[in-house]
C-alpha cells in the first residue's frame, strides 16, 4: 500500500452495510466480486465516495461498484488502457477512458479473467503512464 494510502475501516463498513441493504442477487454479486478484488490485491483500498459508491484504489482508482435495479456495474476508471483477451466489459465502451462490466442477475463472471483484470489495472495504476 503507497503511503498516502490508509485502509479506512469506516469504509469498509459502509460497504458491507450497503451489500447487507441489498437483499437481492445484487447483493450477493457485490459481495462475490468485492472477495474477488481483494483476492487479486491485497493492498487494495477501500472507499466510498460520492453518493454511497464503493472504490477500490490502488495507486488510484481502480474501479466502482455500482448498483442499479437491473445491474451491478463495476466501472474501470482507466478500462480503455486494459487489455481485456476475456471480453470481460460490456458497457460503456464507447469512452476514451472507461470501461464497465455490467452483471445482470444469473450471470457469473470469470474469476481468474477479473482478476487478472484488476492486476492489470493496478499496475497501470503504478506504472504512472498515461492512459489511452
Amino acid at each position: 500500500m503507497a503511503k498516502d494510502e490508509i485502509q479506512d475501516p469506516a469504509a469498509a463498513r459502509l460497504i458491507d452495510e450497503k451489500i447487507e441493504s441489498l437483499v437481492d442477487w445484487r447483493g450477493a454479486t457485490l459481495a462475490r466480486m468485492r472477495a474477488l478484488i481483494r483476492e487479486a490485491d491485497p493492498d487494495v483500498v477501500e472507499e466510498v465516495k460520492w453518493r454511497r459508491v464503493p472504490v477500490w484504489s490502488h495507486g488510484g482508482i481502480i474501479c466502482t461498484g455500482e448498483t442499479y435495479k437491473s445491474v451491478v456495474k463495476l466501472t474501470f476508471l482507466k478500462g480503455a488502457s486494459l487489455a481485456d483477451p476475456a471480453g470481460l466489459f460490456n458497457a460503456s465502451l464507447e469512452g476514451n477512458a472507461r470501461r464497465a462490466i455490467d452483471i445482470r442477475e444469473g450471470e457469473v463472471v470469470d474469476r481468474d479473467a477479473f482478476k487478472a483484470l484488476i492486476g492489470e489495472a493496478v499496475a497501470l495504476n503504478l506504472s504512472g503512464k498515461k492512459t489511452r
